[in-house]
């Protein structure tokens, strides 16, 4: 991965934010659910997870990370990954996030 590859992937990581778990009601990259975001020539592959195997908005939510990953200047493509290894935990949500869920502080 080249510096501008580097800007690519901040870019796309920013415009992931536009992704609204409905459940959770907080974006997905500080919810944690972004695992990795790589690219290849202008092919990006995106890993992620929801909070559970059956998550009911698992399928949303993929479609959203595309669309939004999609209308990122120098994207050609999206290849999106769903894992549930390693499962997510609430101990992956930003700091602040985290707090306004009302998660205890995680030491």
């Amino acid at each position: 991965m080249t510096i501008d590859d580097d800007d690519l992937v901040a870019r796309i990581r920013q415009a992931l934010k536009v992704v609204i778990d409905p459940e959770l009601g907080h974006n997905i990259v500080d919810l944690g659910f972004i695992y990795d975001v790589s690219v290849d020539d202008g092919v990006v592959h995106i890993i992620m997870t929801a909070t559970t195997l059956g998550c009911p908005a698992a399928f949303f939510l993929k479609e959203g990370v595309a669309s939004s990953a999609c209308l990122v200047p120098g994207v050609e493509s999206v290849d999106v990954t769903m894992t549930f290894e390693p499962p997510w935990q609430p101990s992956m949500i930003s700091p602040g996030v985290r707090s306004s869920l009302g998660f205890a502080e995680v030491n």
